[in-house]
């Protein structure tokens, strides 16, 4: 595959012509404008322009235009009668029972059906606002109140206020019940709803009814919407020297923020490391191969793809740090582990670095491309698999924990966290 792997001492605004590793859940969304149904991972530069069809074999990309509906691409088939799709066009437009169907309305169905008729869920077209909508997700930035939420006793909410974001300026707290969003009650909502109920552009306020346990009335709450950063990466020093690492994503600033943690943590000179990716949807391929680094040297490889031409590529990191590779360290998972964090389970896993403790991950092994077009929208197409280092094939089995540990739903509503007291049981006997 004609590829260059990207460099990440630092990164530079996500570039929509990038491979992308899709996965399709996640238990706890953010309210900082952001929400994953579906996230990318992958960040990969091919040498081609957006928009554009017919490629040479020097790697380049022509552009063929297509001037009116007697231009045939010269990569469709002749088994294809291309004047069927303008004779169904004008017959919508002549006969639909509704007069205001719009061109655009027909064009992008056109090419979501096109897209969609390859049975791939994770090979997506989007429309230029969703696909605007689609790249700032990437770049790990987000309108919205900056509070962490969840269903607790099928109630929305408040898992944590993001430090010095709108939500914890306003007063709110971690625990709080959310009983409304703008006069919507949220009894019976979905978590998805609220979350799209609650983020909304820089500037505009959200009033939350919230109930308090310990007191006897609700509150209310109007809080101010701005511009989040989405923390990726927290870490907190455990009794016994032990290292509380929170991987929640692999973002634009996830390798920065990574790094610095990193730096911070050893001048305590840990006893060990549990790296927490439980619900961690994945985020930058590259992102997720440098931070595998850490543990895993440049002479072994972190991953293997294998695309349309059924040739294997290992991807190895561009340092040979490694820099945790002795220090003991557990990982916990999830079936929300997905993606990029079930690259770096699986290459620890791989290469006896780490003991997984958890429930088995998402399974996402497939690894897609995001071209923009030159209208502004999108296609998210599946170009490659990924493999394990021992090559293993995750996609849709997923990654089985060495230690299996449930948490279940009576445990999270008690705050209680078996997977956890796991890990640092294992690290205190190392």
């Amino acid at each position: 595959m004609n590829i260059e792997q990207d460099h990440f001492e630092k990164q530079d605004k996500p570039n929509l012509n990038t491979y992308f590793i899709m996965i399709g859940i996640l238990a706890v969304s953010f309210v900082a404008g952001y929400y994953f149904n579906e996230f990318a991972v992958g960040k990969k530069f091919i040498s081609s322009r957006p928009g554009t069809v017919g490629s040479q074999g020097n790697g380049t990309t022509t552009v063929e235009i297509i001037a009116d509906r007697n231009d045939i691409p010269s990569t469709v088939s002749k088994k294809v009668d291309f004047n069927l799709f303008w004779q169904a066009w004008d017959y919508i437009q002549s006969n639909y029972v509704d007069t205001d169907v719009t061109d655009p309305q027909l064009f992008y169905g056109s090419m979501e059906g096109m897209v969609a008729s390859l049975g791939d869920p994770y090979s997506v077209y989007f429309e230029p606002e969703l696909s605007k909508k689609f790249q700032q997700e990437i770049s790990g930035s987000f309108d919205g109140i900056g509070a962490e939420i969840g269903l607790k006793n099928n109630i929305v909410t408040i898992i944590s206020p993001l430090s010095g974001g709108p939500a914890q300026k306003a007063g709110l707290k971690a625990g709080d019940s959310v009983i409304s969003i703008d006069g919507k009650e949220t009894k019976d909502i979905s978590l998805d709803y609220a979350v799209e109920l609650i983020r909304g552009i820089k500037g505009t306020s959200v009033t939350l009814i919230i109930f308090r346990k310990g007191e006897a009335d609700t509150r209310s709450f109007s809080v101010q919407r701005d511009k989040i950063g989405i923390e990726s990466v927290e870490w907190s020093l455990l009794p016994g020297n032990i290292i509380d690492l929170k991987l929640k994503y692999f973002n634009e600033n996830t390798l920065d923020d990574f790094r610095d943690s990193v730096n911070e943590f050893m001048a305590k000179k840990p006893k060990g490391i549990i790296l927490d990716m439980r619900n961690n949807p994945g985020g930058l391929l590259s992102t997720a191969i440098e931070i595998t680094s850490f543990w895993v040297g440049g002479d072994e490889n972190i991953v293997i793809e294998r695309g349309r031409d059924g040739q294997y590529v290992g991807e190895r990191a561009n340092n040979n740090n490694a820099i945790l590779k002795n220090i003991p360290t557990i990982v916990l998972i999830n079936k929300g582990s997905a993606s990029g964090s079930e690259i770096l389970a699986g290459a620890l896993q791989d290469l006896k670095l780490a003991e997984l403790v958890g429930e088995t991950s998402f399974g996402k092994g497939s690894v897609q491309d995001l071209r923009e077009l030159r209208d502004g929208s999108s296609i998210k197409l599946t170009i490659a698999k990924w493999f394990t280092p021992l090559g293993r094939e995750i996609n849709e089995k997923g990654i089985d924990p060495d230690i299996t540990i449930e948490l279940t739903d009576e445990d999270w509503n008690n705050d209680k966290d078996p997977q956890m007291d796991k890990a640092i049981e294992l690290l205190t006997k190392k």
